[in-house]
């Protein structure tokens, strides 16, 4: 009895995880050059879900769709490039893995570079001024005489 539940059990898992299978099986484009086609296209397009992978290496819902949405552009005979203009149309250049330098990617593009020139600016302003407060402090004459004086007691009464 244990053993047909466990088969049950492996027959259910596997029908699971089938759906996954197959719609990554049954996703091949017609000919190899247009599979070559729609892998170049989706290794240029970012995950919206993801985020910091292609579409092409996304196991995401949406990253599949997106790929069988390329997939059957290019069977239409749509271009490359029409396919990716489609997707900047649709979701803006966010979804370009590598978005050109335009003003409105401007701070993209810069924006790593500012923040470093910051960061140094600021560290160097931080360690000028530990320096600066580093730095002994003038005293007057009779600050000096002073601290003189105690510095004197100090030692003739043995505690220095």
């Amino acid at each position: 009895m244990k053993q047909g539940i466990w088969a049950v059990l492996c027959l259910a898992l596997v029908l699971r995880m089938s759906p996954g299978l197959a719609a990554g099986a049954a996703a091949v484009a017609e000919t190899p050059q247009l599979e070559a086609q729609v892998q170049r296209v989706t290794e240029e397009l970012r995950c919206l879900v993801c985020q910091n992978q292609t579409i092409a290496d996304s196991d995401a819902g949406l990253a599949q769709d997106l790929r069988r949405e390329v997939r059957q552009m290019l069977e239409q005979g749509k271009s490359e490039a029409q396919v990716r203009e489609f997707m900047v149309t649709r979701y803006g250049d966010f979804i370009l893995y590598r978005p050109p330098f335009k003003v409105t990617t401007l701070l993209l593009w810069l924006g790593p570079f500012v923040l470093l020139f910051a960061a140094i600016w600021i560290h160097r302003r931080t360690v000028a001024g530990r320096t600066e407060a580093g730095d002994p402090v003038s005293l007057s004459e009779a600050e000096q005489a002073r601290l003189q004086s105690l510095i004197g007691a100090d030692h003739e009464s043995g505690r220095g």
